[in-house]
């Protein structure tokens, strides 16, 4: 009996050590390939959500098979043109404003230092300007070059975007692993899309009913930063509390407190109670799962990485369903944590 755990032990020691070396080898060369596999699973991702008007056309309308594939494609371009000058637009709106609020907040960081200073603090308060002031141009120069990034990237996008309709085939019949990532991955896409929607929608009135200047690009930030959870949410609700601050001086702290309040109220509510109830447990991951997913893809691929963790990390899950010997590692992904042979089934 003794020999059999042995046994047993050596076997899950060897089984967690060759599963380790895989995510070092896998992290190497997701790291040294980005440049080409984020386009191209971006890519995956688009068409996967797109297929049913493909097989639509086809299977429905009796539309060709290239004419239906050339109108998804068309159909993807203006969704894609439509994003692109969305975010044009927001990086206009940055530029001509950033000269104006950088000032505004350094002044009214500065009177709360200078408020601080009278309490007793000593704080200089003059490096301390001197270091915002510098750093909210990065900023900016930062966030513009994500942006152009993300256009520079289309391109590539729409290539592989391209072959892989021309190459689907509506009227094979997908089963097993193929077909459980396409259906999981096109609705929590599809469910992900519409929350975000919606959530920008409500951002937007409510940041323009105190007429909050920059309220449609916080929208806009809204509903790009809602594909990555938890963080995206925060950071978006936390954005526009500086422009709030410096916007109504007199009245800041009731306007900071309805910025932050009010739209985290909405975020919230949408992402942690109505969104859940039509994903279900589709994707069965575990909030510590999401976050380390979050982690580890922001590692590899940066921003990219970060909105295509949690699909990244279900597809991998699925797979790995697949394989016995790697059974410990999906439960670890859902938070079931693995049990003792001897363990008393009342203590469970």
């Amino acid at each position: 009996m003794e020999q059999s755990e042995k046994h047993s032990e050596a076997a899950w020691l060897m089984t967690g050590s060759i599963t380790f070396l895989a995510i070092v080898a896998l992290g190497v060369v997701l790291l040294y390939t980005r440049g080409v596999l984020i386009p191209f699973v971006l890519a995956l991702f688009i068409v996967s959500l797109v297929a049913p008007i493909l097989d639509f056309q086809v299977l429905r309308l009796r539309v060709p098979r290239p004419v239906a594939a050339a109108l998804t494609f068309i159909f993807v371009i203006v969704v894609i043109i439509g994003l692109a000058l969305v975010i044009t637009q927001s990086v206009q709106t940055i530029l001509n404003t950033a000269d104006t609020y950088s000032q505004s907040i350094a002044d009214l960081i500065g009177r709360s230092l200078d408020t601080l200073g009278t309490w007793g603090f000593d704080l200089r308060n003059q490096d301390i300007i001197s270091e915002i002031r510098k750093g909210i141009p990065r900023f900016v120069t930062n966030t513009i070059g994500t942006a152009f990034g993300f256009l520079s990237k289309s391109f590539f996008v729409l290539i592989f975007i391209l072959f892989l309709l021309i190459g689907r085939n509506p009227r094979v019949i997908r089963t097993g692993v193929y077909a459980d990532i396409d259906l999981q991955v096109r609705r929590y896409i599809g469910i992900k899309l519409a929350a975000s929607l919606i959530t920008a929608l409500l951002v937007y009135a409510t940041l323009s009913a105190i007429k909050l200047k920059l309220a449609a690009l916080f929208a806009v930030l809204a509903f790009f930063l809602n594909f990555i959870p938890s963080i995206g949410s925060i950071i978006s609700t936390l954005l526009p509390v500086p422009i709030a601050a410096a916007q109504f001086e007199a009245s800041a702290l009731w306007a900071v407190l309805y910025v932050i309040l009010v739209p985290g109220v909405i975020q919230t509510t949408i992402g942690n109670i109505i969104e859940p109830r039509f994903q279900g447990r589709e994707l069965n991951l575990h909030p510590i799962t999401v976050l380390i997913a979050l982690l580890f893809w922001g590692l590899l691929w940066g921003i990219p990485g970060m909105f295509l963790a949690i699909p990244m990390t279900a597809v991998i899950r699925i797979v790995l369903m697949q394989f016995e010997s790697f059974r410990f590692v999906v439960d670890l992904l859902a938070g079931k944590l693995p049990q003792s042979k001897h363990s008393d089934p009342k203590m469970d």
